[in-house]
């Protein structure tokens, strides 16, 4: 499985980067209002500064929702770097412009994905990433990582290529069943990352180790 962080904390983006698991990075512009980087100008500055860092995909989201917006803005963002992936949402002009990217091999991300439907038609479009909310939908009481199940299952029945982008990861166990599953990439914050590093029994185990190493070399 890979490990995206959600942010656009550069920060925490490093932090992540030098615990060395970290295979890339998703953007969003509510992400981006948080870190209050606002403007187009700041904005792409931004994105240059986080693929600077990381050394691999960046996924950088078009704010157009027209066809011909979208493509245009979508080709701005590709010119940046080679590590970006354009984050189309999930809208027939969405579906139309992922197709005219694929043909002109610009990888995307249809993100806002919601439904095992949306994600059939996003690797039909040629989808490098489908990036389904887990989180949101456990939050209005719907199966998050049932649908990453159903996805699987689908993708696995035809061969698509489309990569599995667990999204609005929001704990460990988000990405524990999401690797179970067969998740293709998870993506969440920092401290859901870290705290897959963390156990009482670790905790207690080396307290006790140095406990025992004191008293043996006093």
């Amino acid at each position: 499985m890979k490990f995206f962080i959600d942010t656009a904390n550069l920060n925490d983006i490093k932090e992540a980067n030098d615990l060395g698991i970290l295979d890339g990075v998703t953007t969003n512009p509510s992400l981006m209002a948080k870190e209050n980087i606002t403007g187009k100008e700041n904005i792409i500055k931004h994105y240059k500064e986080i693929c600077h860092i990381v050394h691999g995909p960046v996924s950088a989201e078009v704010i157009a929702t027209d066809y011909k917006g979208i493509i245009s803005e979508g080709e701005k963002l590709a010119d940046l770097h080679d590590n970006i992936v354009v984050k189309v949402p999930m809208i027939p002009e969405g579906i139309k412009a992922i197709r005219y990217f694929s043909d002109h091999n610009i990888k995307t991300n249809c993100t806002l994905i919601f439904s095992a439907g949306q994600a059939l038609l996003a690797a039909k479009a040629g989808a490098t990433y489908v990036s389904p909310f887990i989180g949101r939908l456990d939050d209005i009481s719907a199966d998050g990582v049932g649908l990453i199940a159903q996805i699987r299952r689908i993708y696995n029945n035809y061969d698509y290529d489309t990569q599995i982008l667990a999204a609005s990861v929001r704990h460990p166990m988000h990405i524990i069943d999401c690797a179970e599953i067969g998740a293709d990439v998870m993506t969440g914050p920092l401290k859901a990352i870290m705290q897959l590093a963390k156990h009482p029994l670790t905790d207690s185990g080396l307290e006790q180790f140095l406990a025992d190493y004191a008293k043996g070399n006093k």
